[in-house]
């Protein structure tokens, strides 16, 4: 007996749901912030904000998505390997998440950041 299939409707997942996914999954790599946030501090509550989508774009051809990311990197990482890492998690994330399939992962290094280190004032650590 053949099975039946039961159509419930059609999914749509919107491109600002797909960018989110792509952003949280590359802000998962060490080393990796994302373009919109790294201007200040980066991690100031990154979920809720239409910005943390800034720099990443959602092309669909053909039931293929293709993303272009724009990532800025902390300085002493090394950049291909980020890159290459990011491309590998985005893909993973989004076809396990949204069951599309994606072609590719574009990746623009668009700046380098040094981390902010914490000062202590030298008195506090001095013992007398």
């Amino acid at each position: 007996m053949p099975e039946k299939k039961e159509d419930f409707g059609q999914i749509q997942i919107a491109d600002e749901v797909v960018a989110v996914i792509a952003a949280t999954a590359a802000m998962e790599i060490e080393g990796v912030l994302n373009a919109s946030t790294a201007s200040g501090n980066a991690f100031v509550e990154f979920f809720g904000k239409k910005s943390q989508t800034k720099g990443i774009k959602v092309n669909s051809d053909g039931g293929e998505l293709t993303l272009d990311m724009d990532i800025v990197v902390l300085f002493g990482t090394k950049i291909q390997f980020a890159a290459t890492e990011v491309q590998k998690k985005v893909k993973s994330a989004v076809e396990t998440m949204t069951g599309l399939s994606v072609a590719m992962v574009n990746v623009n290094v668009c700046g380098i950041v040094k981390e902010k280190q914490s000062k202590v004032p030298k008195n506090e650590t001095e013992e007398d």
